[in-house]
């Protein structure tokens, strides 16, 4: 560890920066994410290389009236890989450290329990407002950042669907804007270089 431990206030901000991290890299909820346990970590046959960090079981998801939580398993994509290094040290290394004893909780307060919906907007706050964010961001915009990445990234509109519990494909649909505008962003950048490379012919041309 390059931090030292010992020092008040370290251990909880290395908690909140891999829990931020990981709200993004699996677009969870709130709900979902406060209600993950150690064994909601799970292995994906086709992701060895990511050991029990392949997939995230989320038993919590938001329920439609009258009904239960709906369940989904968030697959680890390649694009994230970085948050397994991440979970791997805050499992292994640092959760410990809270002294959560037999609590299943994934994300434990120093008070030894669960972080619960408020704590989670406060950590969120927190680091908005240190980064000088607008005030009128919440948590829930990193689930939407993960939604409009993994379209950005090439992932169809069903993977997506699955993958953050949508449960209408319109719901998802929404996103696609975003990706389109990047992909012409993207067009233009390239027509740009390609000017800037036919202008530079023609100077050679000219001498």
């Amino acid at each position: 560890m390059k931090t030292d431990p010992k020092r008040k206030g370290v251990l909880a901000a290395w908690r909140d920066a891999v829990l931020l991290k990981s709200v993004y890299a699996y677009g969870t909820r709130r709900r979902e994410t406060s209600m993950l346990d150690l064994a909601d970590l799970r292995h994906n046959p086709r992701a060895k290389d990511f050991g029990r960090f392949g997939a995230l079981e989320v038993r919590f998801g938001k329920a439609s009236r009258g009904s239960p939580p709906k369940r989904r398993t968030v697959l680890t994509v390649p694009e994230m890989d970085w948050v397994v290094d991440l979970l791997e040290e805050w499992v292994d290394d640092v959760r410990g450290r809270f002294g959560p004893g037999r609590h299943p909780a994934l994300w434990v307060t120093e008070r030894r329990s669960r972080m619960g919906l408020r704590r989670l907007d406060e950590v969120f706050a927190l680091v908005r407002e240190q980064a000088g964010l607008p005030q009128e961001l919440e948590l829930h915009c990193l689930r939407h950042t993960y939604i409009t990445h993994l379209i950005e990234f090439g992932y169809p509109e069903r993977f997506v669907q699955d993958q953050v519990g949508h449960r209408y494909a319109s719901t998802t649909a929404l996103y696609t804007w975003v990706s389109d505008e990047y992909r012409n962003r993207l067009l233009e950048d390239s027509w740009a270089r390609r000017a800037e490379r036919m202008a530079a012919r023609g100077e050679r041309a000219a001498r």
